[in-house]
Parts: C-alpha cells; sequence; structure tokens
C-alpha cells in the first residue's frame, strides 16, 4: 500500500512529514509519496540521519500557506505540494492522501480533484473527540458552516461507516448536538434532521446536550460546521485547561501522590493530544483524505499516516458509496409503493 504525503503542509515541514513518513515505512509495512521540494526532503533527511528506504519523492517547489486563498490550489497554485499530491491520489499513485497544511484549500482541492463521492452534497471534517468510554466523531468539525437537513443526514451516514469500520465500533449511536434534549429543540435544521434520522435504520438516538458529549452518550455527534468547530476548539481548551490544572495539582507536595496516579495522568493527557490519535478525516471524498494538525510533530504524521491506512483497510469510502446506493434503492421502493 502506498500514501501519498504533502511534505511541505504544516509548521513542521518538510522534517517532520519525513520523520513520520519513515516510521510509517518502518512499522505499518507501506510505501510513502512525498510531495514537495526534493532538495530539502534529502538536506533534511541526510541531516537528521533518515534513511529515505519505501519513500519516494515527487518533486515541486510550490506551496500553498495559510494566508493563501483556499481556491488557489485549483488556479494559480495547481503545482504546489498539496495540489500534486491529491492529484496522484486521482491518477492512482497512492491509495490515501495525508495534508497538515491549509484546510480550506484541502477541502477545496480534495472536492474538485479526487472529486466526492457520487450523490455526497458536502464533504465534511471529521475530528475525532475523546471521551469517557472511548472516542466520539465530529460530523461537521468545520468544512459547512451551514447545512441543509439532509446533508446532515449524509453526515450521520458517514460517521456512522467511519465508527464502525475503523473505530470498531458496531451499531454507532448517531445524536444531534442541540440546546436540549426534546424532539421539539433547536432550530428548523436540528428539527428536521431529526425526522430524517428518526425514520433512518441508523441507531438514532436522539438530541444531544453538548455537557453530555464526554460522557460518551453518542458515538457519533451531528452538527453544521459553525457549531461543530465552535465544540472542537473549546473542547482542545479544556483539555489544555485540565492539563495544566492537574499539573498545579501535583506540584510541590503533591508529586509524591502523582507517582501513584502517573499511568492515569498520562493516559489522561494522551487522549486529549492529538498526535496520538491521527487527523480529521475528510469524509464523503472518494479516496482516504486526512487532514493533519498544522503543528504535527513526527508522531502526529506517523498516526495520521496509519489513520490513512486504517481508512483503506476498512473501505471506508466504497462502504459509504455502498451505504448511499442503498439508502437511495430504499426510499425509490418505498415511492413506488405508495
Amino acid at each position: 500500500m502506498q500514501i501519498i504525503l504533502d511534505a511541505m503542509g504544516g509548521d513542521n515541514a518538510p522534517l517532520a512529514p519525513l520523520e513520520g513518513a519513515a516510521r510509517a515505512v518502518k512499522e505499518l509495512g507501506v510505501t510513502v509519496l512525498l510531495c514537495g521540494d526534493e532538495a530539502k526532503i534529502r538536506e533534511a533527511a541526510s541531516a537528521n540521519g533518515i534513511a529515505l528506504d519505501g519513500i519516494e519523492i515527487l518533486h515541486t517547489d510550490e506551496v500553498i500557506s495559510m494566508e493563501d486563498q483556499p481556491s488557489e490550489v485549483v488556479k494559480s497554485k495547481k503545482n504546489c505540494s498539496m495540489a500534486l499530491g491529491l492529484q496522484a491520489l486521482a491518477d492512482g499513485r497512492g491509495t490515501a492522501f495525508v495534508s497538515a497544511g491549509n484546510s480550506g484549500a484541502l477541502l477545496v482541492g480534495a472536492t474538485m480533484i479526487p472529486l466526492r463521492i457520487r450523490g455526497i452534497k458536502r464533504a465534511a471534517m471529521a475530528p475525532l473527540l475523546p471521551t469517557d468510554k472511548g472516542h466520539a466523531i465530529l460530523m461537521d468539525g468545520g468544512a459547512n458552516l451551514e447545512c441543509r437537513p439532509e446533508m446532515l443526514e449524509q453526515f450521520a451516514i458517514m460517521g456512522s461507516v467511519y465508527m464502525e469500520k475503523v473505530m470498531g465500533i458496531g451499531q454507532p449511536r448517531v445524536a444531534i448536538i442541540n440546546n436540549g434534549a426534546e424532539e421539539t429543540k433547536g432550530r428548523a435544521l436540528e428539527q428536521e434532521t431529526y425526522q430524517l434520522l428518526r425514520g433512518s435504520d441508523l441507531s438514532f438516538i436522539g438530541n444531544l446536550e453538548p455537557r453530555d458529549i464526554p460522557s460518551g452518550t453518542a458515538d457519533v455527534l451531528v452538527t453544521d460546521g459553525f457549531t461543530g468547530n465552535i465544540v472542537l476548539k473549546l473542547y482542545e481548551g479544556l483539555g489544555k485547561f485540565f492539563a495544566n490544572k492537574m499539573k498545579e495539582m501535583f506540584s510541590g507536595a503533591g508529586k509524591i501522590g502523582a507517582l501513584f496516579m502517573l499511568d492515569k495522568i498520562n493516559a489522561l493527557k494522551d487522549s486529549f493530544d492529538y498526535k496520538k490519535v491521527g487527523g480529521a478525516v475528510l469524509l464523503g471524498i472518494r479516496q482516504p483524505v486526512i487532514k493533519a494538525h498544522g503543528s504535527s510533530n513526527g508522531e502526529a504524521f506517523f498516526h495520521a499516516l496509519r489513520q490513512a491506512k486504517d481508512c483503506v483497510n476498512g473501505r471506508i469510502c466504497e462502504t459509504i458509496t455502498e451505504a448511499l446506493a442503498a439508502r437511495k434503492a430504499a426510499r425509490k421502493t418505498d415511492t413506488e409503493g405508495e
């Protein structure tokens, strides 16, 4: 299996992507196609003693920056490392693509180059949130600020497929993030989505207030990208807040007590650490695309590559396509029977 990696995306490029790629080749049994400036990649490899075995380089000296408009990835910067990587994915030179670059550009590029799955109205950025029972997937984490009910229904389907095929959860529980648990709560968007999901074959458990997310009540959290991005950033902020508070609690005399709780403290810290999880999968694209955190180090890139491999092995894109086709056929049958 060959995975394509944007070697110039992120704050620590090209060293961090290179470190992640080398580890993935060694531990995951994959090969990696690095897209970026070949001279800089080889220089970083030489300076840090990183072997390039199992790594191929697709050269370009052009990069799309965080300040560039997202649409430039398919316009003035069609030769940037991100665009070349996505084109290589579309051309079959790899089975998945990973980048820590401009999020908006990645969404536009993935939609326009390898393209959306037929029938999907919008691709969704789907980060994993730590919960008391493991993880929940947030659909959408910020890609689509305004949504329609049928889009949220598709988010629920895609999130359920991911949680089942990659995270190993049978019949993932789906909930709508809302300001109350009652069926009549929320805007027209939430109310209409509620009716769509209640009539589906998904394991829909109703509305979920944000305060109940950490308990692990639901496995798939459905909302528009504006709300989802606020939830995501609040979650990240609280993770840092609690980590700092724990350091204060176990400073000084508390260090003795910390020795007995070290494993649990580290486990809690790791659950909030994006470097241990991977990235946010971009669901709805014909082939797996992973958005790694902009400040990813080598470990984070390794886990993003592992996540990409898991998506391929779990047949995420194929299963989403099949689920949509089955749903379309069922609705056609229902309509004809009326």
